[in-house]
């Protein structure tokens, strides 16, 4: 069975391998007369792409995107999307598959190696194939046209947390976010995350981060109950990314510390209407988006593929030990700050065109 594709009216799926000859998506459901142009696209994937700073893989991918279907000229020379599926490639042109070939009998500790063998029989050593951190540049790009459908809402995400240190949010700043390579809201914490980090990649080893993610503009209404609430659904999209093991909505796993006075968010009325006077439920209740922002924070592992030695078996079961060569993300959740925003991106898109299929008028 093929789950390479999610969402129910904005879909997405997404094709290619690390090492392939390119990846990309066919986004369907993309409403008709929206203007969209590579150059659009290109903007979101510049901010993923490898190379850009010391603290990122140092592999050398333009990500320049190629847009096959789905758009053309309307009467004004504006390029559109014309409602059929728009299809997005991204070659590869700086894979070395050499450099695992020292490896391509050994399972690396931490990876998809084993899994995806006992799975299918067979997996791609060079890299990881589908489940290298290489997949999300098609999902970014995908993003880009969800941005499209979604104008008045507003998608940020930033680095807040980098192994155990926790930018200060006082000094949270969303300019600064685009001003150093952690986009980082902290510039005092980036500046610590520097050295931080350097200390790390020269040891050959890697370290974890967490990322936030906050839409702003979402209207009240979107979101079903039960099976499609909007947090399940963002839930389920962040943690499809690789490398995310944990997703928390609002408070989080936070709200087990506060007593029930304290987590409510209590209400006021406005001049325009309902004010919230805190926002620990992220900006969703039983499953609705309440006109709040909308909150989520997804934690990302360590960059499994390493120079320190590992002890780990081969696929014939024999007891080795493994270092993996190559040029990897000392800290893989620097990148991922412009996957979340696109992961979200496409929720909030589907949700907004299923509300409206819903909700005629």
């Amino acid at each position: 069975m093929s789950f390479n594709t999610f969402g129910h009216m904005f879909r997405v799926t997404t094709f290619g391998e690390s090492h392939g000859v390119a990846l990309g998506c066919v986004v369907d459901g993309c409403p008709p007369r929206l203007p969209l142009t590579a150059e659009d696209i290109q903007l979101d994937l510049d901010r993923r792409r490898p190379g850009q700073s010391r603290f990122t893989t140092q592999r050398q991918e333009p990500d320049q995107v190629k847009i096959l279907s789905g758009v053309m000229d309307d009467a004004a020379g504006r390029q559109v999307t014309t409602g059929t599926p728009i299809a997005l490639m991204i070659e590869n042109t700086d894979q070395r598959s050499k450099d695992y070939s020292d490896i391509k009998d050994k399972y690396r500790p931490g990876h998809a190696d084993f899994t995806y063998e006992a799975k299918y029989g067979i997996r791609d050593y060079r890299g990881g194939g589908r489940s290298s951190a290489r997949e999300t540049a098609a999902r970014v790009a995908a993003g880009a046209v969800a941005r499209k459908v979604i104008p008045d809402i507003t998608v940020r995400a930033a680095l807040v947390q980098m192994g155990p240190h926790k930018i200060d949010r006082a000094n949270w700043d969303w300019a600064e976010v685009a001003r150093n390579p952690f986009f980082c809201p902290d510039k005092a914490k980036a500046e610590f995350y520097a050295e931080y980090l350097d200390d790390i990649r020269k040891n050959g080893s890697s370290i974890g981060a967490v990322v936030e993610v906050v839409a702003e503009g979402v209207p009240a209404g979107l979101g079903a109950p039960i099976y499609g609430k909007l947090d399940s659904d963002l839930a389920s999209a962040l943690m499809s990314i690789n490398a995310v093991k944990g997703v928390e909505i609002g408070a989080g796993f936070g709200a087990a510390e506060l007593h029930g006075e304290d987590n409510a968010d209590e209400m006021r009325m406005g001049n325009t209407g309902p004010v919230f006077l805190s926002n620990h439920a992220g900006g969703i209740l039983g499953g609705i988006s309440t006109g709040q922002a909308v909150v989520a924070r997804f934690a990302v592992k360590p960059t499994s593929s390493i120079l320190t030695p590992r002890r780990t078996i081969d696929r014939s079961g024999a007891e080795t030990d493994i270092l993996t060569k190559g040029r990897h993300d000392p800290c893989v959740g620097i990148r991922a700050v412009p996957v979340g925003e696109a992961m979200v991106a496409c929720v909030l898109a589907d949700h907004l065109l299923r509300h409206r299929g819903q909700n005629a008028g």
